[in-house]
């Protein structure tokens, strides 16, 4: 019979966790007693989120770090796997966008969504390997976009980042299933966020793909680990034409 893993006790770190879609995740699972590492750029914008955690009476621990500074997401992957001494789940979450015509784009805003976007995954994924390894039930989970599958005008930069995330975890995820790593990728369409605000104001808010629904959908990919196993999910509005 399939049989449900707990999150209690497990450790999970979250990137971007200080709002949308991140902050989200860690209220979710720490309503499932999962031990939580969150980060954001800051610590003032992680107050919230380590508040309201405490409030469910669950337990977080903080980490700051800029992701489009290389040597600063080595030591955020370091102090993650140390801070309890194990990691189970790594949630690469945080994302950076800019929307203008490509032709508008500059050369060191190409390099900084790229930083954050692709090669701070890449980084936190390989640094934290060892430690997911020592898990008896090890995950990594990406969230994406839908701009890693289509192309958004004005979007240039960010929808080829997301791209290359999306080429990245596929190859990730066929050289750690050896180790029992189970990858996940989540491209959803419109989220309820402060980026997709300012990338489509264009959109309906009341439309808009709720934060908690990517939480929930989350908890199910990390406790669902029997035979069956969803590699990707592609998630549209439900106003939205559907198989994007």
């Amino acid at each position: 019979m399939p049989k449900t893993l707990k999150m209690i006790d497990k450790v999970v770190f979250i990137t971007g966790a200080s709002r949308g879609i991140g902050k989200a995740i860690a209220l979710r699972l720490a309503k499932e007693g999962a031990r939580l590492i969150v980060h954001a750029r800051s610590q003032e914008r992680l107050h919230q989120t380590l508040s309201e955690i405490e409030s469910l009476g669950g337990t977080a621990a903080a980490l700051t770090g800029d992701l489009s500074i290389p040597s600063q997401v080595h030591e955020l992957a370091e102090n993650a796997c140390q801070l309890y001494g194990k990691l189970d789940i790594l949630i690469n979450n945080a994302g950076a966008s800019i929307k203008k015509p490509f032709y508008e784009s500059s050369d060191e805003e190409w390099d900084f969504i790229f930083k954050v976007n692709a090669m701070a995954p890449f980084i936190l994924c390989r640094e934290c390997l060892p430690a997911l390894r020592n898990s008896d039930a090890p995950s990594i989970i990406q969230i994406g976009s839908v701009v890693g599958v289509k192309g958004y005008i004005e979007q240039s930069l960010y929808g080829a980042s997301k791209h290359a995330l999306m080429g990245f975890t596929k190859v990730l995820a066929q050289e750690v299933q050896p180790y029992g790593v189970r990858v996940h990728s989540i491209n959803p369409g419109g989220v309820y966020t402060d980026m997709v605000k300012n990338m489509r104001p264009d959109l309906d808010p009341s439309g808009l793909i709720q934060p908690e629904e990517i939480a929930d959908l989350v908890h199910f990919l990390l406790t669902h680990r029997n035979n069956a196993v969803i590699d990707d999910l592609h998630l549209r509005r439900a106003n939205g034409s559907p198989w994007y």
